[in-house]
């Protein structure tokens, strides 16, 4: 996966709280494992009336938010299944940070896996910001995120530091996924086999 160092972005609102796996990605679209290709299913029931009928008033289909790569929602995001095409399906989207009051906790694992920064704040600073991408007089809302710092801001006066688990924080910085990590050690498991292999 790609390292994450800093970005700034176009919001999205979601103003929706508890929305589950089955709403990100619906499970008539888990047929494959690549990890790419599912951008275009992603919260295909909320955004359709029917195949190929966009829904003109899911927020997501309003013309301000198309290249937005920041998704604001609401309490408890990404509950229900441990589906990992969820985060896929954000990801390919190009959403590479959610912030929430809450998340699920496998979900949210499985973001950080996949490179999109999850970052949790207080519900009265996600409605903050929830209503800065949605009012019409910022059009065009921005964040930005420096991980290293830790330090989510806005061109306004919005400054919040967040909190981020080590570990999870130096595998987005590096750019390392739980095989890029084993990888690191590829001689130390060589040598190990091949004194395994010579003892039998």
């Amino acid at each position: 996966m790609e390292a994450f160092i800093n970005h700034k972005g176009l919001v999205a609102p979601l103003d929706r709280a508890n929305v589950d796996t089955d709403q990100i990605i619906p499970k008539q679209f888990l047929k494959r494992i690549e990890r790419t290709g599912f951008g275009e299913f992603a919260f295909f029931d909320w955004r359709y009336l029917e195949p190929g009928v966009p829904d003109p008033d899911f927020i997501l289909n309003n013309d301000r938010y198309k290249s937005a790569s920041i998704l604001v929602a609401g309490t408890n995001f990404g509950s229900g299944s441990s589906r990992e095409h969820a985060p896929w399906a954000l990801l390919d989207y190009g959403f590479k940070i959610l912030i929430a009051p809450s998340f699920a906790d496998i979900f949210r694992t499985n973001c950080f896996q996949n490179g999109i920064l999850t970052i949790t704040l207080d519900k009265e600073k996600v409605d903050y910001l929830m209503g800065m991408a949605s009012a019409p007089q910022y059009s065009g809302y921005q964040l930005e995120v420096d991980l290293e710092s830790q330090i989510l801001k806005d061109e306004n006066d919005f400054s919040e530091k967040f909190d981020i688990d080590p570990f999870r924080k130096e595998s987005l910085l590096k750019g390392q996924d739980e095989i890029g990590r084993t990888l690191t050690s590829e001689d130390k498991i060589n040598s190990f086999e091949s004194f395994r292999i010579d003892r039998w």
